[in-house]
């Protein structure tokens, strides 16, 4: 294994990914000596006890910073912390790493080392999940393990982009558990006010505010033995927070207004397009709350991620369309897809299914949205697997070419103009375009 990953093959598809495992070890700092290696799960480094690597060292935040492993490399993410996370004397928010850096945190210095052995990760066999499709690793990843965690009492927090298909995944959780059969109950947390918000989880007694002419059960009592998908739990406000704490572990709700707590029998999913481990950090969301929540912790792949999952994804969305308005819907042809394919995709699935539907309807075609392109496929992936340093140099020459590349001809060869679009410095555009030899 040369590579930070390796995919193992059977007939040709491949069935697991073997990761090449690392370590961080503290050199100085009060933790001198401890260490975490890489089991599978990113190693996070933070001051929490549920931190992989946990440090004293009171410059550091709760969740200061991860390194994780994937295709292009060994990355270092800073997780929005107080005092930052520095690679050598540069301040970083995410960089990838080489065998022997020093990575500074707070007062404490650590190395990272790559290690000899792997750590196996299997891929789901199926290329379906409830409403979700794909056969990409990155897809069947994630239903790998949304297929283990199904069955289980264990709460879920689903991250990702807007529409990358997270209230899709909580339902196909809810229907592979023994919960099926009960309701399940979605619940928009950044749709309503506090105050109301408040009343539709938890319920209100008679009288309890004006309006409140009846008692009426809250959403926790109303899905009792089902399933209750918090959507946008990034937005719930602080003052709701320990009440949604408290019925996460004690299984119980008092209604507004009222003196008894009321047994629920709920499971309880959460989704949400931020990052909780930075808001943690800001001090916008309970630490306790967010590890309460993320027992299981799975991220959506956004679009550009598995774009070689394109051409199944339209058929599922034709399929689903077509179904729902009676509309006979054609399958697009290669130059169509891979128009596509060409596009950012900010809005993820939802967008591209918009795009269909509309297509559809109207008879007008595939009108790809105008925007930012999506990122060259060939920049985003190495094409061999050699030693790492090189295939990353190799990684980064081909995506300095093909989006400068892109940029001059969004903007006719106006340099300044592409220098405004790319939101880079025109002196450096400049470089980079002899660099590459590129025509103005």
């Amino acid at each position: 294994m040369d590579g930070p990953t390796l995919l193992e093959r059977e007939d040709g598809r491949p069935m697991s990914v073997s990761v090449r495992a690392f370590s961080l070890r503290v050199v100085e700092g009060a933790d001198r000596g401890a260490s975490a290696t890489f089991e599978g799960r990113p190693i996070g480094i933070g001051t929490e006890p549920t931190a992989t690597l946990r440090l004293k060292d009171e410059f550091v935040s709760r969740i200061h910073a991860e390194v994780s492993v994937g295709d292009h490399g060994f990355l270092l993410s800073d997780l929005g912390s107080k005092n930052g996370t520095f690679l050598g004397e540069n301040r970083v928010i995410s960089a990838y790493l080489e065998r022997g850096d020093r990575i500074r945190v707070g007062r404490s210095t650590l190395v990272f080392e790559v290690l000899d052995e792997a750590v196996r990760i299997p891929l789901a066999a199926a290329s379906r999940f409830g409403g979700l499709v794909g056969e990409s690793v990155a897809m069947r990843s994630v239903f790998e393990t949304l297929d283990r965690v199904a069955p289980t009492p264990a709460t879920v927090l689903l991250g990702g982009e807007t529409g990358t298909g997270k209230e899709r995944a909580a339902r196909a959780i809810h229907e592979r558990s023994p919960r099926a059969g009960a309701p399940f109950v979605v619940v928009d947390c950044g749709a309503m006010p506090a105050s109301l918000l408040a009343a539709e989880l938890f319920g209100h007694e008679r009288g309890a505010f004006t309006g409140a002419d009846q008692s009426r059960a809250g959403t926790f009592e109303r899905a009792d033995g089902g399933t209750v998908l918090l959507d946008e739990i990034g937005e719930l406000a602080l003052d709701l927070q320990p009440q949604l704490l408290r019925v996460l572990e004690s299984r119980e709700v008092r209604r507004l207004g009222g003196n008894a707590y009321v047994p629920v029998d709920v499971r309880i999913l959460a989704a949400t397009n931020r990052d909780l481990r930075a808001d943690v950090n800001q001090g916008r969301f309970r630490a306790d709350l967010y590890f309460r929540l993320a027992v299981v912790e799975v991220r959506l792949p956004a679009i550009r991620e598995h774009l070689e999952d394109m051409p199944l994804l339209v058929a599922h969305l034709l399929e689903e369309i077509s179904a729902r308005t009676g509309v006979p819907c054609a399958l697009p042809g290669p130059e169509e897809i891979e128009r596509l394919s060409h596009h950012y995709w900010p809005g993820n699935v939802r967008e591209l299914r918009n795009v269909l539907e509309r297509g559809v309807l109207l008879e007008a075609g595939l009108e790809v949205p105008k925007g930012d392109p999506a990122p060259p496929r060939a920049a985003t992936a190495p094409s061999t697997v050699g030693p790492f340093a090189k295939t990353k140099a190799d990684v980064v020459r081909r995506f300095e070419r093909a989006y400068v590349e892109t940029l001059l001809e969004k903007t006719g060869g106006n340099v300044a103009k592409a220098a405004r679009e790319g939101r880079m410095n025109r002196a450096y555009l400049i470089r980079l375009i002899k660099k590459h030899k590129l025509p103005t």
